[in-house]
Order: structure tokens, then C-alpha cells, then sequence
């Protein structure tokens, strides 16, 4: 996270630092994929509104107390573009989650990581910025690895829901866009606590409402988005504990990137999440990864450099 020594300018536009942006997102997609695959662990017997709720509160305490001895800057400059970019990337997460109930994860998967392309249009269209052929074959190399990673199965049951996990995307490219162009000036620990704030928000809203609605909850797993407050165990206090802390440092390493570099080179390098969740989970849980998937995160790896070597 930033310091009150680069509160204030640490997020200002001093070019683009490439590769200090590529080692960010690197180090945001390993923690990322660790502490993501220990969600199915608790995804029977809680739900993800609780989730969110709890995790945020957790990694409030956290950013409160650390922020006095770290010298931490925790109040935004511009409330309305951290308020707002905040509930762009909450509102994107919950969607991403709230799909998973009814599709197949790799359509929610393979629609999510259409964001690079919609940053790319983004930022042409409506910042002006220019986007070479080197970045834009980048985002497509970066997709087609994504989808061969994922798996383009389940194509049968793609429907109208499909929709849902591609304005994900719109929302979750606003919200890298926004970093930079509305949040200038911001700390990363001001974002990332943003962040957190709307998506716990988000989850306390979601537990209201199943209280009063009460639907009938499907057993295991698959009452995860539908299932409201229940009583704690310690695997899920655990579980969520460890997501707080892994999250905090994954956040504000994505934020950091964001904010050093513009978001059509940044967006390409989140690819990497896919191949190292995939790794995660052979190295936990045994999942042995296919052919197709290593070719997948060579092309992954391929447009990473690439936009690195452009950068540079």
C-alpha cells in the first residue's frame, strides 16, 4: 500500500511503468489465485453474501489499525470518483459470483475476461488514448489463452444469462479505467479500502434482503449466492480470514498497477490470473491441467511480454 509519502503524488501521471506495473499484477494473480481456491471450501454450508460482509469487515480492522504506524493516508481527495469506481469493480465482483449459481464457470470466466478488449475500446473511444496493433493483438492473444484455459465447453447452455458475465466485464473495465482517470491524486490504500467498503456494503444489502424474501436454499454449493446469514464456523472464519489478509495486499498490488501505468497496458497482464489459479489448484487440490491449457497460458504469457517489451 501507499504511504502518506506517495499519498499524494504516488498516483499522478508520471508515464507509464510498464514493468513495475507487469510485476504488480503478477504478484496480485499468485495471491489472488491462492486465497480463491479455498472459496469452494466454504461455498456449502455459507453464502457469498456473508462472505463479502464478513471479509470486509475483517479487512477494515485491518487497514485501521495498520494505518497509524504505516502512515497510511486513508481519506479520498475526490470522494465521488472513489465512491464510484469503488461500486464499478463491487457491483462487477458481485455479478461475476452471482452468474456462477446458473452457468457454467468457464462462460462466467471466458465473459469476464473479456475485459481487456472493452478497456481497450474504452479508452480509444472515450479517453482518446492510442491503441497500437502490438496492445490491441495483445488483448485478443490474452483472450484466446484465456478461453483455451478456461475450456469452451458448455456452449450449449449459453443463453440470455450469458449476457450478465460480459456486462461484468463493462463494469469491472470501467472500474480499472476509473482508477486513473478519475482517481488521480489517490492513495492505493484509500482505493483499496473503497473497494472492500462497497463490496461489504453490497453483501449487508444482499443479507437484508434475503432475510425479508427467504427463498428456498438449494443444499451444498449450489445455495451459495442464495443462502443468507448463518452462524460461523471456524473453517469459514478461518477461511475468510485468509482471504482479508490475501486480498488487502492483492488489491492494492492490482490498484498500484493501475495507477503507473494506463489501464489498456495494465488490463492485458491480468490474464495472468487464469494460469495461476490453475496452478493453485493443481498444486492444493490436484486438478491436473490439459494440453489445451498449457497452450493456453503460453499465449497468456506471450501477450504479457509483449505489451511489457512495447512498454519498455
Amino acid at each position: 500500500m501507499a504511504t502518506r509519502a506517495d499519498s499524494g503524488t504516488g498516483a499522478a501521471r508520471t508515464g507509464n511503468r510498464t514493468m513495475a506495473a507487469a510485476w504488480a499484477i503478477l504478484g496480485y494473480a499468485v495471491i489472488i489465485g491462492y486465497t480463491d481456491n479455498h472459496v469452494r471450501l466454504i461455498a456449502a454450508t455459507h453464502g457469498v453474501w456473508q462472505f463479502h460482509a464478513t471479509r470486509t469487515l475483517m479487512a477494515v480492522l485491518l487497514v485501521t489499525l495498520a494505518a497509524p504506524a504505516l502512515g497510511l493516508d486513508l481519506r479520498p481527495k475526490r470522494w465521488r470518483g472513489v465512491v464510484a469506481r469503488s461500486l464499478l469493480h463491487g457491483f462487477a465482483i458481485l455479478m461475476y459470483f452471482g452468474c456462477l449459481a446458473f452457468l457454467p464457470v468457464a462462460v462466467v470466466a471466458a465473459g469476464l475476461f473479456t475485459s481487456p478488449i472493452f478497456v481497450l475500446l474504452i479508452a480509444r473511444l472515450v479517453y482518446g488514448q492510442r491503441i497500437g496493433p502490438f496492445r490491441i493483438a495483445a488483448a485478443a492473444l490474452g483472450f484466446a489463452g484465456a478461453v483455451l484455459v478456461l475450456g469452451p465447453q458448455g456452449g450449449a447452455s449459453i443463453g440470455l444469462a450469458a449476457i450478465l458475465p460480459v456486462a461484468a466485464a463493462v463494469l469491472y473495465a470501467l472500474g480499472n479505467i476509473a482508477t486513473r482517470e478519475w482517481c488521480e491524486g489517490e492513495s492505493t490504500a484509500t482505493l483499496t479500502l473503497g473497494f472492500f467498503l462497497a463490496l461489504g456494503a453490497l453483501g449487508l444489502a444482499g443479507l437484508a434482503l434475503l432475510a425479508l424474501w427467504q427463498p428456498v436454499v438449494p443444499e451444498g454449493a449450489g445455495g451459495f449466492i442464495l443462502r443468507g446469514w448463518v452462524w460461523p464456523s471456524r473453517e469459514f472464519l478461518e477461511i475468510t480470514a485468509l482471504q482479508a489478509v490475501g486480498s488487502l495486499v492483492a488489491i492494492a498490488l492490482m490498484l498500484r498497477a493501475y495507477q503507473i501505468a494506463e489501464a489498456s497496458r495494465v488490463a492485458v497482464f491480468e490474464y495472468v490470473i487464469l494460469p495461476a489459479s490453475a496452478l493453485w489448484s493443481w498444486r492444493l487440490w490436484g486438478e491436473v491441467l490439459e494440453p489445451r491449457a498449457l497452450v493456453g497460458m503460453a499465449l497468456i504469457f506471450a501477450a504479457g511480454v509483449l505489451v511489457a517489451a512495447r512498454g519498455r
